[in-house]
């Protein structure tokens, strides 16, 4: 049975908010594991966001990035539409923005990441996601694509948050990769 967006995202946001507390641990390891392999020793730049709404936890791995000399960069929402990356390091303050969500200081300058770390509600085994239904990803992660042909973009999610089919129109975005606590879902077999 089909099912359109605005129902999974109801049925997985509950669903993931359920489930949270009961969550397993992350082996943030594969995620260095695969820049690596896709960047060699290239310093790269990453791009991850801030968890709320009972998103995965990604606080650890940026920590580890930054001690391991990454650029960490957090988007930060400048209007309804349109989102940027500001650079941000662990521990600094962040700030409400207008939209509710975590954000560094919008004056800092803004950088195209090389990885980003994609928070989703819902994914299937085609590399498929669902947002909040905003579209702030999808447009960005495009533009990026076109910057940065080799960025890699990463989805996180719980294994619990696989949808069986997501329906997609032609402003989806497709990740790279979906990582969850079972490890990397890729399309490369």
């Amino acid at each position: 049975m089909k099912h359109d967006k605005s129902y999974l995202r109801n049925r997985f946001l509950i669903k993931r908010k359920k489930k949270y507390l009961h969550s397993k641990k992350f082996n943030f390891s594969l995620i260095f594991k695969l820049i690596k392999k896709h960047f060699k020793n290239k310093k790269v730049i990453i791009g991850g966001y801030y968890p709320s709404y009972y998103e995965v936890n990604i606080l650890k791995l940026l920590q580890e990035a930054s001690k391991k000399k990454f650029k960490i960069v957090l988007p930060v929402i400048k209007t309804s539409s349109l989102m940027s990356f500001k650079i941000w390091i662990p521990n600094e303050p962040l700030y409400v923005s207008k939209f509710g969500i975590l954000e560094p200081k919008s004056t800092n300058k803004g950088f195209t990441p090389d990885v980003i770390i994609v928070p989703l509600v819902t994914f299937d085994s085609q590399l498929n996601r669902i947002g909040y239904g905003k579209g702030y990803y999808d447009r960005k992660l495009k533009k990026i694509k076109k910057i940065k042909r080799n960025a890699i973009c990463i989805g996180v999610a719980h294994s619990f948050q696989k949808s069986e089919s997501i329906p997609t129109n032609k402003h989806d975005f497709k990740l790279d990769y979906i990582f969850t606590e079972r490890g990397i879902i890729s399309s490369r077999k």
